[in-house]
């Protein structure tokens, strides 16, 4: 009767003990251990022998079946993520309409003074020679000639009237001309007036053209300095107060940039990555302690149940061993 209890009760230390064992000398010793010159068996642990093969197999496992492409993009074009993304952009607007801030102290927080000025410079400096190239180069003299003497010529009907009267310089003109003309009298003042426009217009030209390649430079310059200094003075809040359409099409944009982003640079970023040679070096680089502590955390109560079960077993075993 006796036997019927030790024997079960022998066999489930034995398994215990025998379980436990197998799952430290996994990991340990994490060293060879030598004996008169020879190395002893079992030594150093499966794992610490391994370590090299597990790493490169671990890297490929995650590369191919975790963080491939297909499970990458699935997650980061979730519609969680997008909804989080746009909540997040949507929230840093809405402080900064309240941000009292001037915008050169907003970008204060991410560039130091001097790279702030060398960048209002840069941009004032590319500006103001492309506006200087464009103002030197083309006809814009002779536009504004055009508009300036045609505005003049219309005005120039009503110029001079008596109040009370409607009657200006271009309608006695017109009348005298009739006078000495007769009917044909109207088209002889548009001939006379027009006569007058084609190289007052020439000559305004001209004098225009002359003084954008003399001075525009000088004159954009001082514009476009003065209008940098006030943008980066103004508040953010006042940046973006009634812009809410414009606010709401720059996080549309932001949210198709970031998807375009990730379907279309995606692979190239996995392979520029290689999240498997990440992983290996990562593993061996890792000290066995370390590595055991993680490998403990993460799987402890499976780790102990195996002990537990191998009591179990090791009971079982020994009771069906009394019943033979």
């Amino acid at each position: 009767m006796t036997e019927f209890i030790v024997a079960p009760l022998v066999g489930s230390v034995i398994g215990y003990i025998t379980n436990a064992l197998a799952i430290r000398m996994l990991f340990r010793p994490h060293q060879p251990k030598y004996l008169w010159g020879h190395q002893l068996p079992f030594t150093p642990g499966i794992i610490p022998k391994e370590k090299g093969r597990i790493a490169a197999s671990v890297g490929v496992s995650i590369s191919k079946n975790l963080m491939n492409e297909e499970v990458m993009e699935k997650n980061l074009l979730s519609e969680n993520l997008l909804s989080k993304l746009d909540h997040t952009v949507e929230r840093y607007f809405d402080k900064q309409k309240n941000n009292s801030e001037t915008l050169r102290s907003y970008l204060g927080h991410i560039l130091s003074d001097e790279d702030i000025n060398q960048i209002s410079s840069k941009c004032g400096n590319d500006l103001k020679e492309l506006l200087y190239v464009k103002l030197a180069s083309s006809s814009v003299g002779d536009r504004i000639a055009h508009v300036a003497i045609t505005h003049v010529m219309e005005k120039m009907q009503h110029f001079g009237s008596i109040p009370g009267h409607n009657e200006g310089i271009g309608d006695w003109l017109g009348k005298g001309i009739k006078k000495i003309f007769g009917q044909s009298g109207s088209d002889a003042t548009s001939q006379f007036i027009n006569s007058l426009a084609e190289p007052a217009e020439r000559a305004l030209a001209n004098h225009i053209n002359e003084i954008l390649r003399n001075n525009s430079k000088e004159i954009v310059g001082d514009l476009i300095s003065k209008e940098i200094d006030s943008l980066l003075s103004r508040r953010m809040s006042d940046l973006l107060a009634d812009k809410e359409k414009e606010i709401l099409q720059v996080r549309k944009s932001i949210l198709s940039l970031y998807t375009t982003m990730i379907r279309e640079r995606l692979p190239r970023i996995l392979a520029a990555v290689d999240i498997s040679k990440i992983v290996e070096e990562r593993i061996n680089e890792m000290d066995m302690n370390e590595a055991e502590e993680i490998i403990f955390d993460v799987m402890d109560k499976e780790l102990k149940a195996i002990v537990w079960l191998g009591a179990g077993l090791g009971f079982i075993m020994g009771f069906i061993n009394c019943l033979f």
